[in-house]
């Protein structure tokens, strides 16, 4: 049987990654490296089956004996396998690296074993970063920088932990979510975090999110620190990104407890935030509500029998395991009277530490899949069907002449990693202990916007002791009804927000622009919604059309009224001295005119509009017809009263009636061409008012409707005219100077009325226009009729055609 033997390191990350040493300081050992470089040669695959454990380092690390474990776990798992690698059985060999202190030193040893055949590839070295690669197949399971996804540079690395890439989205993702756009970030010094910080901060920028600063931290730096304190105590950002390998974090939290920073929310990588040995009590003001991403929990079966039941009898020859075994059970090898002497038959089940957790398995599992890559690398390779592989379709490989670089194309078609995190938050007892409850899960195999998800009715503590989310902005959002402005030389997240002028929104947060209403529009009060623009006209339910109305109705029933007492006293000298039938036709005409004062009121329609203006000026005619009849019927009967005089004849009731008919109808064809050529419409107008719209009657033809205006005016013109004429004439014929006195007023309120009617605005130049026809009829009513109903209800007695003879004086030729 074939022996194929891997080389791991305690740190196993050595083989399996050139570069990516979290706690390792290159700086620190370059002179080692170089030292490296000269002996550097690759390693083949071994033939022997032989296990070294070597201790030249000061501290153990009881995860890297649980990574070793694991491996030999799953070695010896797929040996058992007939059916994975038949004929082909895997060893390996574990160095002990000892975190940051010896990690080169055991990579020489490894490298440069007897019998390797072997050669440097290629040496690199950078202020930050890394050294140098070998061309030896290297699977890592806790190498994430991203920079290792380089093919050019890495054509042999291959890793089953995810690329810093996926965990450095999933935080910026993380921060959009709960609306933390002001965040600052503590970095230790080191490629892990600061190339991993540098990207961070590229990303938070697409999302929109402002970096307030990024503090490098170093463990020998007291200058550092203090720098860091006091950005702590002044910053307004309450999101801290801690972005640290785990011993840089043990570092700084042990630093920081003895401050009282409090009130900010602290985000972890997952170097460390699934450590719940870094709990304690002086640090559950900074710790308690922590959040991060962690790599997703595995059960992994048989795994943790086997690490729970290890024993040092199963490596007699191991110092390390003798050394790990005294520090658990707190004893020792060596007798002493200070310790207990340990026996080898203590139980690993009643130590708690981080080795003996195997409830779940993490970066335990990416051991697990790293092994597992290889092997079935293997197996693809040595498949062997009528002298060709049935996959790749070359030659067969022999199981002695399987080489790294065959191995590497194989190896490289099973990684085709979508990185899932699981969000976990630290939710500290009052004993200082943590339990790290997972709240959601970050999956890169979505779409974009639906990668990160939390879970439904979870239980989130939040950072500072909060009872809700809390708030990292530089400045809060811009509100709708205002706009974003940004400040000049400084974060997009540090603006201004101003009020959207007078009309004007904006309807989304953090809007850059306002924008203008539709012209029927008009923005609210917190101008964050354009609404309809209330519409304004002289409706009856307001005051003033109501009132207007009522004098209206108040003039129809006066005008009413006189008619009955004109007709019930019809045969009367005072109701007969001025040609009744003209009375009756005036007193009519009025009635239309205070009736039409009522379409000027109410919603304007089509009809309503045309209505209005061609019914006031054809009644308003009307009246003023009747009102030159009866002046004219003045003026010649004084005329028939002298001598010889025969000019009744020609101005008798025929006359009469054709004289006021023929000034009507020539008021009815102006209207008629008003109305064929260009009618009055409704219309609405927001021209005058910004915030509200006016419904009113368009004119149509202004041309129109001054003709009909001038018409009316010329005749009350020649009215009044006729009538100053004959306000001399005998006291029987005294009715023109009553009419006399109407045409003054009627004349008063239409010259008044065209200033009026053409400066007031909206609703008012319709109250306007019915005030100025209620004035005018009032002024005819009153003027014409009420001294005559005053004589006819309260002087009945100077209604007798005695007595208005006696008041004639005789004339002579």
């Amino acid at each position: 049987m074939t022996t194929v033997t891997f080389v791991f390191l305690t740190l196993f990350i050595w083989v399996l990654s050139c570069d990516t040493w979290r706690n390792l300081d290159l700086h620190e050992h370059y002179e080692e490296t170089k030292a490296f470089a000269a002996l550097c040669k690759n390693v083949a695959i071994h033939d022997n089956d032989s296990t070294k454990l070597i201790q030249t380092c000061y501290r153990r690390n009881d995860r890297e004996l649980k990574f070793a474990r694991t491996m030999i776990f799953t070695v010896e798992e797929i040996n058992r396998d007939a059916i994975l690698l038949p004929g082909v059985s895997l060893s390996y060999r574990v160095y002990n690296g000892c975190g940051s202190e010896n990690l080169i030193r055991a990579a020489v040893e490894a490298i440069s074993g007897e019998n390797s055949k072997s050669f440097c590839l290629s040496l690199k070295h950078k202020k930050d970063g890394c050294v140098c690669f070998f061309f030896f197949l290297r699977v890592s399971h806790l190498s994430t920088c991203a920079c290792l996804s380089d093919r050019r540079l890495y054509p042999t690395f291959f890793r089953t932990v995810p690329s810093d890439r996926y965990q450095i989205s999933g935080l910026a993702q993380l921060m959009k979510y709960f609306d933390w756009r002001w965040v600052g970030v503590i970095y230790s010094i080191g490629m892990y975090s600061q190339d991993g910080t540098a990207d961070f901060v590229k990303e938070a920028k697409k999302e929109g999110i402002c970096i307030e600063y990024s503090l490098p931290y170093s463990q020998t730096s007291k200058k550092l620190f203090s720098v860091i304190l006091d950005t702590l105590l002044e910053s307004s950002s309450n999101v801290i990104l801690l972005f640290m390998s785990l011993s840089y974090a043990k570092s700084f939290l042990s630093e920081i407890e003895t401050y009282k920073i409090t009130g900010k929310q602290w985000i972890g990588t997952e170097s460390w935030i699934m450590q719940p040995d870094l709990a304690s009590a002086d640090r559950k003001h900074i710790l308690h509500g922590a959040m991060g991403f962690a790599l997703p929990q595995a059960s992994i079966p048989g795994l943790g029998e086997f690490l729970l039941g290890l024993k040092p009898s199963d490596e007699p020859q191991s110092a390390l395991i003798k050394a790990f075994w005294e520090e658990f059970f707190d004893c020792s090898y060596s007798p002493s009277n200070t310790s207990t002497v340990c026996t080898g038959a203590e139980d690993l089940r009643t130590v708690s530490n981080d080795y003996t957790d195997v409830a779940y398995f993490r970066e335990e599992n990416n051991v697990y899949k790293a092994v597992y890559s290889v092997a079935y690398a293997l197996h693809t390779l040595l498949q062997c069907q009528n002298g060709s592989n049935p996959t790749t379709g070359k030659l067969c490989v022999n199981k002695n002449e399987v080489q790294p670089k065959l191995v590497s194309p194989n190896i490289l078609k099973l990684f085709d990693l979508f990185a899932l995190y699981d969000l976990v938050n630290w939710q500290m007892k009052e004993d200082g202990s943590a339990e790290i409850s997972i709240i959601g899960q970050y999956d890169a195999s979505f779409p974009k916007e639906e990668r990160f998800r939390l879970k439904e009715d979870v239980i989130i503590v939040w950072g500072g002791n909060s009872s809700e989310v809390p708030r990292s902005v530089c400045r809060e959002p811009c509100l709708p009804g205002t706009r974003k402005a940004i400040k000049k030389n400084k974060p997009v997240c540090c603006f201004d927000c101003f009020k959207c002028p007078e009309g004007t929104i904006s309807n989304q947060t953090n809007s850059p622009d306002c924008l203008l209403c539709p012209p029927e529009f008009w923005p609210n009060e917190n101008r964050d919604k354009c609404l309809p623009k209330p519409t304004e006209y002289l409706s009856y339910k307001e005051i003033m059309g109501a009132l207007l109305t009522a004098f209206s109705c108040i003039g129809v029933f006066l005008a009413l009224m006189i008619s009955v007492i004109f007709l019930t006293h019809k045969e009367t000298p005072i109701v007969r001295a001025n040609n009744s039938e003209l009375s009756f036709l005036l007193l009519f005409s009025l009635k239309l005119c205070f009736l039409c004062s009522l379409t000027f009121i109410a919603r304007p329609s089509e009809w309503s509009c045309m209505l209005r203006h061609t019914a006031f000026g054809i009644t308003f005619v009307l009246c003023i017809s009747c009102v030159l009849g009866k002046t004219l019927v003045v003026l010649m009967a004084f005329r028939a009263t002298l001598p010889s005089s025969n000019v009744m004849k020609w101005f008798g009731p025929v006359q009469q009636r054709l004289t006021v008919l023929i000034f009507t109808l020539i008021q009815v064809m102006i209207c008629i061409l008003w109305l064929t050529i260009n009618p009055p419409f409704p219309n609405m107008n927001i021209d005058y008012y910004k915030e509200k719209i006016i419904l009113e009657c368009a004119l149509g033809s202004a041309v129109g409707f001054w003709a009909v205006l001038g018409y009316i005016g010329l005749l009350a013109i020649l009215c009044f005219i006729l009538a100053f004429l004959a306000r001399k004439l005998p006291d029987s014929f005294n009715e023109a100077k009553l009419i006399t006195f109407s045409m003054l007023i009627f004349c008063a309120v239409w010259i008044t009325f065209i200033p009026a009617y053409v400066s007031s605005p909206g609703k008012f130049t319709v109250a306007v226009e019915i005030f100025a026809i209620l004035a005018s009829r009032f002024g005819l009513l009153v003027c014409i009729f009420v001294p005559k109903c005053y004589i006819i209800i309260f002087r009945p007695e100077q209604n007798s055609k005695k007595h208005l003879m006696g008041k004639i004086p005789l004339r002579t030729m």
